[in-house]
């Protein structure tokens, strides 16, 4: 008998013709005289059955084990997003169609001066004031007739408090027909910002120095917001993305004073890893669109991450392994380096696994190669693992 995977309808119909065969052969064993092929018989469909039974209970209990992985798999993404939506850094709120709130994470909690509980089941617009309502009335009307997100700086009132200046973004989810059925906004106060474009602006810090800093430990995963840059610090993040065959490509790294975001690219798959501890702010895509003062410092450093992408990609396309790795130090020597009287050390410890990934191969090959550079002089190590590269 062949072993296959079987369905529940096709045990079902098999186990009832079964035990129809097996009726009657009890019925002609218990007839007299006892024909002599009956009992043959007989144990033939038993084993038959006792086979198909088998082959059902394994069918089973693997569909069940993978049922309660697809399980745990789904429940940890469920609260991955819903991590994602209760400690952003900005208020986020979820709306009916017309306005009126479903759900609110922490940050929109501390906007409002309102616990979540309170806010459920009241139209957002109770939190807008008057002069602002006329426009974003007529944002909620052109929610209906677009499907881009939309965009509008308001004055809001929360309660026992004074109103601020905000930037709403909001996107649109539409059922089966088309209509919209769910509201996602994002919030943000910017009465502080604004402040901005009235004050001389000397060095980056003149923009970072309200904004309070997100903290993340080396090796860890930096969360990815929509409509929101991430400005560096201190540290050195890692970008990344995921080729077909599941393997990590670096993408680019960010030092201090650089931006990074899910905005900046079209990937669909991107990571950013902190390779240090790493301070970051946010900055909103919307108070680049209300600054232009705030654009023109930006600018500049989202150029610097494109032409780090291009020098990525001049590497990734060199044939010789070895002229790849030496191009990476030599980038990173630029990028990350400082002068010891050894040479140029790398600020940051970097692994060979993180060479491996910059370079398309393996830690193993990273490894050989990594001696044979010492061997030639070319790098060295101090005592904290931190890589030293001499001139060549």
């Amino acid at each position: 008998m062949d072993i296959q995977k079987l369905d529940i309808n096709g045990f079902t119909l098999r186990a009832e013709a079964m035990y129809k065969r097996l009726a009657y052969l009890y019925q002609s064993a218990g007839a007299l005289p006892l024909l002599p092929d009956i009992l043959p018989q007989a144990y033939k469909e038993l084993g038959n059955a006792s086979e198909i039974v088998q082959i059902a209970a394994e069918e089973l209990y693997q569909q069940n084990e993978e049922l309660i992985r697809t399980r745990d798999l789904v429940e940890a993404e469920r609260q991955r997003y819903q991590d994602l939506f209760e400690f952003a850094p900005d208020g986020y709120l979820v709306t009916d169609a017309h306005g009126l709130i479903l759900e609110a994470n922490r940050a929109a909690e501390v906007l409002f001066n309102l616990s979540k509980q309170v806010m459920v089941g009241k139209p957002i617009i109770n939190f807008v004031t008057l002069e602002s309502r006329q426009c974003f009335r007529s944002l909620l009307n052109q929610l209906s007739k677009s499907d881009r997100n939309k965009e509008l700086l308001v004055s809001l009132l929360p309660r026992n408090g004074n109103s601020f200046k905000a930037a709403l973004t909001v996107t649109s989810i539409r059922n089966q027909e088309g209509k919209p059925q769910v509201l996602r906004w994002l919030l943000r106060d910017i009465t502080e910002r604004s402040q901005f474009e009235l004050l001389p602006l000397e060095n980056d810090f003149d923009f970072i120095q309200d904004r309070p800093l997100h903290k993340h430990c080396s090796r860890e995963t930096i969360i990815l917001y929509p409509q929101v840059l991430w400005y560096v610090t201190e540290g050195l993040v890692k970008l990344s993305t995921l080729c077909e065959t599941g393997e990590e490509v670096l993408v680019g790294f960010v030092k201090e004073g650089m931006v990074f975001g899910s905005s900046m690219t079209s990937l669909h798959t991107y990571q950013a890893t902190a390779l240090s501890d790493v301070s970051l702010v946010s900055i909103h895509l919307t108070e680049m669109a209300a600054s232009p003062r705030l654009s023109h410092v930006l600018l500049p450093k989202i150029n610097q991450r494109l032409r780090q992408t291009e020098s990525f990609l001049v590497i990734s396309g060199m044939r010789q392994l070895e002229d790849r790795l030496l191009h990476v130090l030599h980038f990173l020597k630029q990028e990350i380096g400082e002068k010891v009287p050894q040479g140029i050390r790398l600020s940051v410890r970097l692994t060979h696994e993180d060479f491996a990934i910059a370079c398309c191969t393996t830690r193993v090959t990273i490894t050989r190669l990594m001696g044979k550079l010492k061997k030639q002089g070319k790098i060295h190590t101090d005592s904290k693992k931190h890589i030293i590269i001499n001139d060549w």
